[in-house]
């Protein structure tokens, strides 16, 4: 197996846990700031871990992402250009990323559960 195969499966591994960790978080019957707080960061480390396996194919494809503010987009949209994911994954996958943005710059306090 090459070292892009085993980086992709580790990534997807990373992921695998943070579901099962995200399964028994949301499996809690009262969620207080501190489950919220848990959740709010599993997503976000399973988007990370999503992005991560994306720009790990593209750098297998020797196709760079310029860092630029709206790189996370891009990333996106190029893997949609070259079919490795479809637009409805895409669109799928930007909630999450909109979902990123706003755990990077909120507090904890202010999430709630929908």
């Amino acid at each position: 197996m090459g070292n892009l195969s085993k980086e992709i499966l580790a990534e997807k591994e990373n992921v695998e846990n943070v579901l099962n960790n995200l399964k028994e978080a949301m499996t809690r019957a009262e969620k207080t700031v501190i489950e919220l707080s848990a959740i709010a960061s599993f997503l976000h480390n399973i988007y990370n871990g999503i992005e991560n396996i994306l720009k790990q194919i593209l750098k297998g494809k020797n196709i760079k992402i310029s860092r630029s503010e709206t790189w996370h987009k891009d990333l996106l949209n190029i893997s949609v250009s070259l079919e490795i994911i479809s637009e409805n994954l895409s669109d799928k996958l930007y909630e999450y990323l909109s979902f990123r943005h706003f755990f990077i710059h909120a507090y904890g306090f202010m999430l709630e559960e929908a």
